[in-house]
């Protein structure tokens, strides 16, 4: 096949808009920009622009597999308690629309404090990323973090934002059920049913997501429901946030072209607090993206990814989260579940597809227009959208559990232990943190935030409890997983789809002491090397075993 011909059923960067949209708007909140749109659309512009960047890194120099990069709900959770602390909460006057003057200096001030503070701890956190993935020592931490390890950790991630989810919908119930529905519809009752689009040789049928065609419609009902003065035109009255003209202006003030850049909101600033709960979020991102790696490589036919291949990719996706701090997304960068899941769907594993995908992110990112229109979704429609994400996102949590015997009263123990006691420290921890108080607010605040954070509080005694109480390797169902990433293959394969692009693997990692460095890939020894079939210097992709779905394939063009 042609490298360079796409099916135009390719859309790879539709798969992670919900995402991306919803982390900013989640944000924005807490760094008091709620009335100021405006700075919205540039923050989402932003997420957009630096996931471009990492989408392009993490195919070409990480792990290689056509993976999406993008903003990861992992932060969220310690940002939000970082966000939280005495000296970060909004002042009385930002939440008053009437009061808000978004151009000045006094404002502008108020949230990008905010926002350096959580540059700071992103970038210093990202460089522990950075260390654990290009030293190998990713390895090492997964031998003892297991399903029930992952399973709290990632379900505690969604768990503590239902509050959010809750007030965002609950702003108009009819509004965001409505949106719900369609994503439902879209998403799971229709998730095998192509769309024909319009193209050059004709109609094509396109899959593409779900989510922003749910949106879209509901966007649409929520415009001629407001055309036609169905919702209140008075602000104090209930179902006055679903009106679509609340924030029209933002579009006509935001600019058709703008580049974001390093630094845009001021030098970042760093506290002990915001470092270590960034950190937890990093942990618990790293953990949930080898898993999706391995899903990636399973459902597009490419072999396991060896160990050099995950090293490079855990340290350019620290790389990337240094990147997101530099910029200024309020986030970092992780690999889209979303992304994986709809290889399932789409039967193409495309390396050309992703590159693409990574730049059609940055086009969108340098658009002023594009991030407006996305920073004036009325509240209701985010509400429904955040019930979904976080209802899958808690699933994938407990999905983990599959590997692990749930008979086991002890595995019982643990996971309920861990998620309850990660729901109620931290609950008790905001209206008691008083009793806390050490004296030295340097140790406060990281008391303060690690204890907030449900991730970490959940997380932190499933690792415990998982290592100290006694437990066969079967029981805890280290054996079930291990055996889904260990899957013996062709080293010839391997290192073709693994490999590094544009000849660095062969003229840079041929030296014996190069060969011993956790990213480079191992050469063939010179009787496999002999062995090896002339077909595969030809082949471009990998078709899936017996065992797999035998219509997806890999392309290894790049």
């Amino acid at each position: 096949k042609s490298n360079l011909i796409l099916p135009s059923s390719n859309l790879p960067p539709f798969l992670a808009l919900g995402g991306l949209v919803a982390i900013p708007l989640i944000l924005s909140k807490e760094l008091c920009l709620q009335h100021d749109p405006l700075t919205q659309g540039h923050l989402i512009s932003t997420i957009f622009f630096v996931s471009g960047i990492c989408t392009l890194l993490q195919v070409l120099f990480g792990v290689r597999l056509p993976i999406l990069q993008g903003g990861t709900f992992a932060f969220l959770t310690p940002t939000l308690a970082m966000l939280s602390l005495p000296n970060w909460r909004c002042p009385a006057w930002t939440q008053n629309a009437s009061q808000v003057n978004a151009t000045s200096p006094e404002f502008i001030e108020v949230w990008q404090s905010r926002m350096r503070e959580l540059q700071g701890a992103i970038m210093v956190a990202s460089c522990f990323q950075i260390f654990v993935g290009f030293s190998g020592l990713i390895g090492f931490l997964m031998r003892f973090i297991g399903p029930l390890t992952i399973a709290p950790t990632i379900t505690l991630v969604a768990l503590p934002l239902f509050n959010s989810a809750g007030d965002e919908a609950g702003s108009h119930w009819g509004i965001s059920a409505m949106t719900i529905f369609f994503i439902v519809l879209f998403s799971q009752y229709l998730k095998n049913v192509p769309v024909p689009l319009p193209s050059y040789q004709g109609f094509r049928k396109c899959h593409f997501s779900k989510v922003l065609l749910g949106l879209a419609i509901t966007w649409l009902i929520c415009f001629a429901l407001t055309v036609s003065n169905a919702f209140p035109s008075d602000s104090a009255v209930y179902g006055y946030v679903a009106r679509t003209d609340i924030k029209g202006d933002v579009l006509s003030q935001a600019p058709w072209f703008r580049i974001p850049y390093p630094g845009q909101w001021g030098v970042p600033t760093i506290s002990l607090a915001g470092i270590f709960g960034i950190i937890a979020g990093v942990i618990s991102s790293m953990v949930e993206s080898v898993g999706d790696y391995y899903a990636c490589a399973r459902l597009s036919g490419a072999p396991p990814p060896p160990k050099h291949a995950i090293n490079r990719g855990i340290g350019v996706e620290g790389i990337g989260c240094l990147l997101a701090g530099a910029w200024g997304t309020g986030n970092g960068t992780t690999s889209y579940s979303e992304n994986v899941g709809a290889l399932g769907i789409t039967r193409v594993g495309s390396r050309i597809v992703i590159v693409a995908g990574g730049c059609v992110l940055l086009v969108i990112g340098m658009s002023g227009k594009i991030g407006a229109v996305f920073a004036s979704i009325p509240t209701p429609l985010i509400g429904g959208l955040l019930l979904v994400m976080f209802g899958i996102i808690t699933a994938v949590g407990v999905s983990n559990l599959q590997y692990v015997d749930m008979n086991s009263s002890r595995n019982l123990f643990i996971f309920g232990f861990s998620i309850y006691a990660g729901l109620a420290i931290p609950n008790w921890v905001n209206k008691n943190s008083q009793v806390l108080e050490t004296g030295i607010l340097q140790l406060d605040q990281v008391i303060r935030v690690l204890l907030t954070t449900g991730m970490f509080v959940g997380g932190f005694l499933a690792f415990i409890l998982d290592n100290t109480i006694p437990g066969s390797q079967e029981e805890r169902g280290l054996l079930a997983w291990k055996e889904t990433c260990q899957e013996e293959c062709d080293e010839a394969r391997v290192l073709e789809v693994y490999g590094l692009p544009f000849g660095i693997g062969t003229k840079f990692c041929t030296s014996s002491w190069v060969q011993y460095l956790p990213t480079c890939p191992k050469r063939l020894s010179g009787s496999k090397r002999k062995e090896e079939p002339e077909s595969l210097k030809q082949e471009n992709s990998f078709k899936i075993s017996s065992e797999r779905e035998p219509e997806i394939d890999i392309d290894t063009s790049i």
